[in-house]
């Protein structure tokens, strides 16, 4: 049984999931500096990215995920990065 902080720790990731992607579409868009409401697209990612990142340490500390099982996951995808593409 999910208890329900872990609930909510879990929703509101996936409403900042979301967020990040909105923020990356109009990225494509609009390109990087183009602003709206008074915030260029640059600073809204890195807001959104913020928000993600907090709460993926929310995860982590309170035993939703492994911190180690993340790192570990997130070492093999830059090794299939260097493999398949051409950012790295």
């Amino acid at each position: 049984m999910i208890g329900d902080i872990d609930k909510e720790i879990m929703l509101i990731a996936q409403e900042e999931c979301a967020e990040v992607t909105q923020a990356i579409s109009k990225v494509f868009r609009f390109g990087f500096d183009s602003v709206h409401k008074g915030q260029d697209n640059r600073t809204r990612l890195e807001e959104e990215i913020g928000d993600l990142m907090c709460m993926i340490d929310l995860m982590i500390d309170n035993g939703i995920v492994s911190e180690a099982a993340v790192m570990t996951a997130k070492n093999e995808k830059m090794v299939k990065l260097q493999q398949w593409s051409n950012i790295v």
